[in-house]
């Protein structure tokens, strides 16, 4: 698919994005993905998002994300076939037919790098919904470190909340977001308690703090590992001043000038724990209306 005025349109404020942080914007990366999925930016119900996160793994990079319509079309096969991303013999490649095979999806959405191109497919199931932990987890090309840690989500009240399921192709990991997460779980105590559980280290009182005010987490899973390698807590705002934290600077920076295609603004704030520490992310919705899905 050409070029339609929207993608021209996307791919120009994309550009003045990555300005903004000094980023490099690889046009051989970002317009391919934009003209395979061209015709979802013409759907007034698509979210389209910018993305800027701290930490040595995110420096020098700028992340786009957008849903996805229909959802009859699967946005795999159609990576494939543009030569976005390449065939895999690694279950990552088969975990997406599985999940069709075994869960109603209602859309989908798709990660990528202005720098690194295509990244991630999210699977989104409705609000009303969710999926069981177990259902999800006995998919075969999942990894089994879900399974392995169901004990854990159940204690949480996790096990029957799971929202979305992203695939990330290029490090080969998987995001599982729980919905509707009970409010124990952003008390501090809880949330110092699941680090703890999990191996993580403990947090400082600035990830506590937002936290008490999310509205939502993930995990991140490998299937080279039994444990849970990342948790991230979501805030979201129409006003970054009302958050209980102050931004990092690179982050600031972002927000002072990332472009916004409609009257409303809204950003999902991000805290995540890692073993190597903890990094913060910002999500500056490009196109959205209230009532949409939220984009974390």
């Amino acid at each position: 698919m050409s070029g339609t005025p929207e993608v021209a349109e996307l791919y120009s404020a994309i550009e003045e994005s990555a300005r903004l942080l000094d980023v490099a914007c690889s046009r051989d990366k970002v317009w391919p993905v934009l003209t395979t999925y061209g015709d979802a930016f013409s759907h007034a119900a698509t979210v389209v998002a910018f993305r800027v996160a701290t930490g040595v793994r995110h420096v020098g990079e700028l992340d786009c994300r957008f849903t996805t319509h229909p959802n009859e079309r699967d946005p795999y096969a159609v990576a494939l076939s543009n030569g976005l991303t390449t065939q895999t013999d690694h279950p990552v490649g088969a975990l997406l037919f599985d999940l069709q095979g075994r869960c109603p999806i209602d859309s989908y959405g798709i990660d990528f790098g202005v720098v690194g191109g295509f990244k991630k497919i999210y699977a989104f199931f409705t609000p009303d919904d969710l999926q069981e932990l177990s259902r999800v987890a006995d998919i075969p090309s999942m990894p089994r470190s879900l399974a392995e840690n169901g004990g854990f989500f159940t204690r949480h009240g996790l096990d029957d909340r799971v929202g979305v399921i992203g695939i990330d192709y290029p490090h080969r990991t998987v995001n599982v977001y729980f919905n509707e997460v009970p409010a124990e779980c952003f008390e501090s105590k809880t949330i110092q308690s699941m680090l703890r559980e999990i191996g993580l280290p403990e947090p400082s009182e600035q990830m506590l703090r937002l936290g008490q005010e999310a509205f939502g987490l993930y995990v991140t899973l490998s299937w080279d590992s039994s444990k849970i390698e990342r948790i991230c807590f979501a805030v979201t705002t129409t006003d970054l001043t009302m958050l209980p934290v102050r931004m990092e600077p690179e982050i600031e920076q972002f927000v002072k000038g990332v472009p916004n295609g409609g009257a409303d603004r809204k950003f999902v704030y991000g805290v995540a724990s890692s073993p190597e520490g903890e990094y913060y992310k910002l999500e500056s919705h490009y196109k959205w209306t209230p009532g949409m899905m939220d984009f974390i």
